[in-house]
This record gives C-alpha cells, sequence and structure tokens, in this order.
C-alpha cells in the first residue's frame, strides 16, 4: 500500500491513549486518508483532521471498558470506533460487525495489515442476523449508524445481560436520551485534555437479553 500524507500525530495525546501501539494507529491512519478515502469510506477533508476528530476521539472511549471486556462494533464502516479501541486497548477482543462487502473487505486488509488478527475479527453481517448466531458480548460500540432510540433496538440482543451500548454522539446526545425514556441511559464525556472537544458517549445498560 502506497502510504499517503496524513496529519502530524498529536505527540503527548497519541502516546497517552495509544502507548507503545501509536505506530500501529499512524498505519492505519494511512489507510483511512488513503484507501479509505479512495474507496468513499471516508470524505476527502476528513484526512485534515483524521486525529482528533476520528482516531483519539474514538480511542479515549476504551477508557470505559473493563478489563478483557468483549466488543462489538455495530456499523463498523471504516472500523470507526472498533480499531482505535482495539489499538487501546490492546487487552480486549474486538468484532468489526459491518453488513456491506466493501466495508467488510476494506477492514479486513486493514486488520490483517496491522496485525490484529489474534484479537480482532471481521464479521459480515446485519446486527439482526448476528444476535442469532453469536454468544452475547459486555460491550456494543457504535457511531454515527442511527438516532439512539433504534440504535439501541439493535445493539441490545447483541449484549449480555447487565452490557453496556457505548454510543458514541454530537450534540444532539442529550436530546436523544430524552426522546428514548424507556432506555437506561446516562451520558459521559471522556478524553478531556487529549482531544477537543471530549467524546459524549451514551451509555445504556441492558438489563437482560433482549430487553430494552
Amino acid at each position: 500500500m502506497t502510504v499517503p500524507t496524513t496529519p502530524p500525530v498529536p505527540d503527548r495525546a497519541g502516546s497517552s491513549v495509544f502507548g507503545d501501539r501509536l505506530p500501529l494507529a499512524v498505519r492505519y491512519a494511512a489507510w483511512l486518508a488513503g484507501a479509505g478515502v479512495e474507496r468513499g469510506l471516508l470524505g476527502p477533508r476528513e484526512a485534515e483532521r483524521l486525529w482528533d476528530r476520528h482516531l483519539l476521539n474514538c480511542a479515549v472511549v476504551g477508557t470505559l471498558l473493563d478489563a478483557g471486556a468483549s466488543v462489538v462494533d455495530v456499523g463498523s464502516g471504516a472500523g470507526l470506533p472498533g480499531i482505535p479501541l482495539a489499538l487501546a486497548r490492546p487487552d480486549c477482543t474486538v468484532v468489526l460487525l459491518e453488513p456491506l462487502a466493501r466495508r467488510a473487505a476494506f477492514l479486513s486488509e486493514v486488520v490483517a495489515d496491522l496485525g490484529l488478527d489474534g484479537t480482532v475479527r471481521v464479521v459480515r453481517a446485519r446486527a439482526e442476523e448476528h444476535a442469532r448466531t453469536t454468544p452475547a458480548y459486555d460491550v456494543a460500540v457504535a457511531r454515527a449508524v442511527a438516532p439512539l432510540d433504534r440504535l439501541a433496538g439493535w445493539c441490545l440482543p447483541l449484549l449480555r445481560p447487565g452490557g453496556r451500548l457505548l454510543a458514541l454522539k454530537g450534540a444532539k446526545a442529550v436530546d436523544e436520551v430524552a426522546q428514548a425514556p424507556a432506555l437506561r441511559a446516562s451520558i459521559d464525556q471522556v478524553g478531556a485534555g487529549l482531544v477537543d472537544p471530549p467524546t459524549t458517549v451514551v451509555t445504556v445498560v441492558c438489563p437482560r437479553k433482549g430487553v430494552r
């Protein structure tokens, strides 16, 4: 793969979040800025703000994961947030769940190139299909997939009892939580001092499998 020019890494934040796996994060950034843009998985203007808006924004959510957690990234797309989380938290296992063939192919190439095969797996399926064939996960993560109420309907059946959906949301997080009063939801901000603005995460707890 030809490595394109990518924005410089924010040294302190990059090292703090990714540790000795920062070189892998840099290589992933090159994938996003190159093949990710060429294949339409990421807008061309996004290459200029890969670190704050995408890699770091996603990776700081790793502070909310328990040790050794099993994670499913629903609607993974270009691998966000699943791949940054896998890089920042190598103790966790991550499934990148993506229904579209061209996106799943991109993810498989990236996972192989970064040597993440041992802890990261690509599954081409919809959440509803995957929930019928897989053990329940500790955590489901999603970014820019759907409004909270619809997203919870897809993700909660993937979780074990007490498992959590971590939905990366923006300015509309408060409104989305208010519009879904039946969900056990809370809002947190993570990454203050490392990414500006901090990442807003809506957490929804699954009280028992398949119940919202």
